[in-house]
């Protein structure tokens, strides 16, 4: 794998972007489900670090040095910030600054569902609320179309059909070009699929949490998109920074989990921690950090299209596309590590 990007190499803000020649000599490549697209192995996630509230030019260098190393899909949803609204705002004027010339070689993503405007059609999954939102995130982006558009989460209140006609009309529109749905269960999800298939607008893909901690996509979820072609891609690998170093000792005082935001600090209990201690020594054998390993471990299996990162620094981007230089696992090391983790 060649050397990766650091920040010294990075140009200077103030200068015209370039991106290296040599992006795609390393860079995994996977299949989207049945589809003719692919994605990288590793992909970008805006959900953290790019709204108002980070610092730009950090922002910049990321997204650079991510394209610069054969990350093309850069993931983002109507919220995300914060302020919300903000990381799309972030991100659009990076595409205007350096990416013009590049567009077509980056799979760029948005999604609603969750909470965004106030009043009764700021959230959830009807027509309304999916159709204004993506006008929304296309303006925030400055972009004529997002490559993927998901619902992005099931709306138990709105008709299936209506969520899905919904995605279709963003695709016959040219809003978007694939549909895909994330957080939907096997049932939810297989009857998407078959209302959009019907439409002539099929599912592409499927987004949904996934790490050695949280496996709740291993209830039948994969076996429904394997059979029916849709791709999968996994978003918090590292189960909000868990399966780091971060927590070997404890809680730091400067973590997610002690300032009770996503993580909450009862979740990390001495059982908890002896058993993500066990998996950081594994890791440490394979001569890979534990968050390397939680990533592998996800695309050892052919079923995950890509496994989303969320980074703050260059650094920690190089580390995350580190990983790929080894997804193996030996029957030995699957054998222990499903031995530690079936018990968590």
């Amino acid at each position: 794998m060649k050397k990766p990007i650091t920040i010294l190499k990075q140009l200077k803000m103030g200068e015209n972007y370039k991106a290296e020649s040599n992006r795609y000599e390393t860079m995994k490549y996977n299949r989207c489900g049945k589809s003719g697209l692919l994605l990288p192995a590793i992909s970008l996630g805006l959900w953290h670090n790019f709204g108002f509230a980070d610092n730009f030019n950090n922002s910049r260098e990321i997204i650079r040095a991510a394209f610069d190393q054969g990350v093309t899909h850069f993931d983002l949803a109507n919220n995300y910030g914060p302020p919300a609204g903000s990381a799309e705002e972030v991100f659009g004027s990076i595409l205007k600054k350096d990416f013009t010339a590049y567009r077509d070689e980056m799979v760029i993503t948005s999604k609603a569902g969750y909470d965004m405007w106030d009043g009764p059609y700021g959230e959830w999954g009807s027509r309304k609320y999916l159709i204004a939102s993506c006008n929304q995130s296309l303006k925030r982006m400055g972009l004529d179309y997002v490559d993927i558009f998901y619902s992005h989460r099931f709306d138990p209140n709105t008709p299936l059909d209506e969520t899905m006609m919904a995605l279709d009309f963003i695709v016959k529109s040219g809003k978007a070009l694939y549909a895909g749905i994330s957080n939907y269960s096997p049932e939810q999800t297989s009857e998407a699929i078959q209302i959009l298939n019907k439409m002539g607008t099929p599912c592409l893909i499927h987004q949904g949490r996934y790490s050695m901690i949280e496996r709740t996509v291993e209830n039948g979820l994969l076996d429904v998109l394997e059979t029916n072609g849709v791709g999968f891609v996994a978003y918090s690998p590292l189960a909000q920074g868990v399966l780091t170093d971060r927590y070997l000792n404890g809680i730091p005082s400067d973590s997610r989990a002690s300032k009770a935001h996503f993580l909450k600090p009862d979740y990390i209990t001495p059982v908890l921690l002896a058993k993500v201690n066990k998996l950081n020594d594994m890791a440490l054998q394979r001569g890979q950090t534990l968050a390397q390993m939680a990533t592998a471990w996800l695309l050892r299996d052919n079923r995950v299209t890509s496994v989303i990162v969320g980074v703050s620094s260059v650094k920690q981007l190089n580390d995350n596309i580190e990983t790929l230089e080894n997804t193996v696992f030996s029957e030995e090391e699957e054998g222990k590590i499903k031995a530690v983790i079936d018990l968590m």
